[in-house]
């Protein structure tokens, strides 16, 4: 495993100390762990989304071509 050095401000680092029984390294790990899925996850969703942009845009076109096909039938109709 890799070390790092971190910087804390003085008053940050005397709060710390009040709670000895944090393994303020663990949880700082545990936090980067856990952002860094998340940016993960971030990033694979919106590369997904883009993916299928082209099919949303598809389906948005057939919809909106059915309803102005469906009101064209119902003019002839008479029922509008």
């Amino acid at each position: 495993m890799v070390s790092m050095t971190i910087s804390v401000p003085e008053d940050l680092r005397k709060k710390m100390n009040q709670f000895p029984e944090i393994n303020w390294s663990g949880l700082v790990r545990k936090t980067l762990i856990e952002k860094i899925n998340h940016l993960v996850w971030k990033e694979e969703t919106l590369k997904e989304l883009e993916r299928e942009e082209s099919f949303t845009d598809w389906t948005v076109e057939m919809g909106r071509k059915m309803k102005s096909e469906r009101l064209k039938e119902l003019k002839k109709k008479g029922n509008l």
